[in-house]
């Protein structure tokens, strides 16, 4: 692997629910593709690096890569709790690779669902991004972790409705089919709940995104009350980046898709399917970086 077509290439796709990896070459473009267990550097830096190199590891595997080889391969890791170039650099530091860029998970969602086209993108899974890219700039509102931030997202959704479970428990609010159905989850106990969530994850607390969802689409109020909020806050996340209904508009992630029944008519129109995943935009950033390094070396 002397030329740079042919160095190995590495692109990572990390958040609260899991961690995505895929390897290959310039020349070859992907070879092999693995999943493992979640990455968000901020909730456990620690277990972030150690699912990152585990599930590169197990593409390189699958690509009949040796493991050793990897020390010299490019790689461009975007994941969820990178707040800042010192978080970055740590991370970076902790990884056999050599060439190895760190970002959070925007620029990596942006770059695969829009490649170099303009527009927009939401993408929500666990967490939430909402971005602009215009004339290859990006620009982001939100995000900022579920403690914080991040509405809409399937850790906000989930963790609603195990609120409103408990006010409902509380007497506070009605029961609806939704309500009911996760509190029986944790066995009609409240005190199940509160358990639960002193160590909940946003990904422990995203795996009750889908009955929202489901629950939401079936007409369960209480259900389409909290979606339709979720709706609200993209819309004004797209109106503060300056879109206009009929620009193009990208809907990624687990959940974000889903959202498009819930949003503006006018939106519809400028809708587009994504190009690809973050993981694809992850692996055409280590493909950039590794072109850069090597007009560099001449």
């Amino acid at each position: 692997m002397r030329d740079s077509k042919h160095k190995i290439l590495i692109g990572v796709d990390g958040g609260g629910t899991g961690c995505r990896a895929a390897i290959g070459t310039a020349d070859g473009g992907v070879l092999a593709r693995a999943a493992g267990g979640r990455a968000n550097a901020a909730s456990d830096f620690a277990l972030a690096v150690k699912n990152i190199i585990a599930t590169v590891r197990l593409a390189a595997e699958g690509a009949g890569i040796p493991i050793a080889a990897l020390e010299t391969a490019t790689a461009h890791i975007g994941i969820a709790g990178v707040l800042g170039p010192e978080t970055a650099a740590q991370v970076a530091a902790a990884l056999p690779f050599k060439d190895c860029k760190v970002t959070d998970d925007r620029p990596t969602a942006v770059t695969g669902a829009l490649g170099a086209q303009d527009g927009y993108l939401l993408s929500v899974g666990t967490g939430t991004i909402a971005a602009a890219s215009q004339s290859g700039v990006f620009s982001y509102v939100g995000g900022w972790g579920l403690q914080v931030s991040d509405q809409a997202s399937g850790a906000w959704l989930g963790r609603a409705a195990l609120e409103q479970g408990l006010l409902c428990h509380d007497g506070l609010s009605a029961h609806t089919d939704l309500t009911r159905k996760i509190f029986a989850r944790f066995d009609n106990d409240p005190n199940a709940i509160v358990t639960f969530s002193l160590t909940a994850k946003p990904g422990d607390f995203a795996t009750y995104a889908p009955d929202v969802v489901t629950s939401a689409r079936a007409g369960d109020i209480w259900g389409r009350r909290v979606v339709d909020k979720g709706a609200d806050y993209l819309m004004r996340c797209l109106g503060v980046l300056g879109y206009q209904p009929g620009d193009r508009l990208c809907l990624s992630g687990g959940l974000g898709p889903h959202y498009a029944a819930f949003l503006p008519a006018p939106v519809a129109s400028g809708l587009i399917r994504a190009k690809g995943s973050a993981l694809d935009g992850a692996f055409q950033l280590a493909k950039a970086s590794q072109a850069t390094l090597s007009e560099d070396a001449r």
